[in-house]
């Protein structure tokens, strides 16, 4: 089983965000009123508004939530419009792709854990032999790029099904073999277009961008779509993420 780590948190002395943690957060909570929000609090001192950023943060989850259509498909396109070479980004420094961890496809098991009738581990075989279907969409980074690239794999909600997920669940949540976590909530993860990836492009998903299996998510920011995926859990608490302890939106999609 893998350790279960969401890690990472930056904070300073005093036990609050370091600044340049404080200013993504600024930048990613703002949003739904934040601003208005933030006009009578006193930001220059150690972010003192930090408490209303959060509750900010907390209310754009729940109006994003209300707002989400699971039935509402994200644009797909024409292969022509792929981006190659398909841009490469991570959650550690140095960003660069040599970073990236290095997993036996012979001794690799998916761990499933949790509120799921069937919580045998899956060997690559297994998984790549499940139902395939192929998207081509645009990948949204929170920095301000996007790309579109070309993704097979298994529906993740029929991935849900042969495991018998509680799909009265609230929460997905994904740990990752280079300790990268996040959580999504259950409507997006029965979405249409919500898929476990194991190809890119037509090859097997590079290490780069998530070998041996990446979830695509085209319907949220591209912080929400982990590479690496070691374990999947099915539950009712609210696990959160690696960068959502840094502030990001928890919800962050459409």
């Amino acid at each position: 089983m893998r350790e279960k780590d969401t890690g990472y948190i930056l904070r300073d002395a005093a036990g609050r965000l370091d600044l340049p943690t404080r200013r993504a957060f600024l930048r990613s909570a703002a949003g739904l009123g934040t601003l208005s929000m933030l006009s009578g609090c006193d930001v220059i001192d150690g972010f003192s508004a930090e408490r209303v950023l959060g509750g900010m943060s907390d209310f754009n989850d729940r109006v994003q939530a209300w707002l989400f259509n699971p039935r509402q498909l994200a644009p797909e396109y024409p292969a022509s419009a792929i981006t190659r070479p398909f841009p490469f980004n991570s959650f550690y420094t140095p960003n660069s792709p040599d970073l990236a961890p290095v997993i036996d496809p012979v001794g690799f098991v998916l761990n499933v854990t949790g509120k799921a009738e069937r919580k045998a581990d899956w060997t690559l075989p297994q998984l790549y032999a499940l139902p395939r279907f192929t998207q081509i969409t645009r990948h949204i980074c929170i920095e301000g790029w996007s790309a579109i690239g070309k993704w097979t794999g298994v529906r993740f909600s029929d991935f849900l099904a042969r495991i018998g997920a509680d799909t009265r669940a609230k929460y997905v949540t994904f740990r990752c073999d280079d300790n990268y976590v996040t959580s999504i909530d259950m409507p997006t993860a029965l979405h249409p277009q919500t898929q476990l990836c194991f190809w890119f492009d037509d090859q097997i998903l590079p290490r780069a961008y998530g070998f041996p299996m990446k979830l695509r998510i085209p319907t949220k920011l591209g912080f929400k779509n982990p590479k690496h995926i070691g374990e999947i859990e099915i539950g009712d608490d609210y696990t959160g993420g690696y960068w959502e302890t840094y502030g990001y939106n928890w919800f962050s999609g459409l």
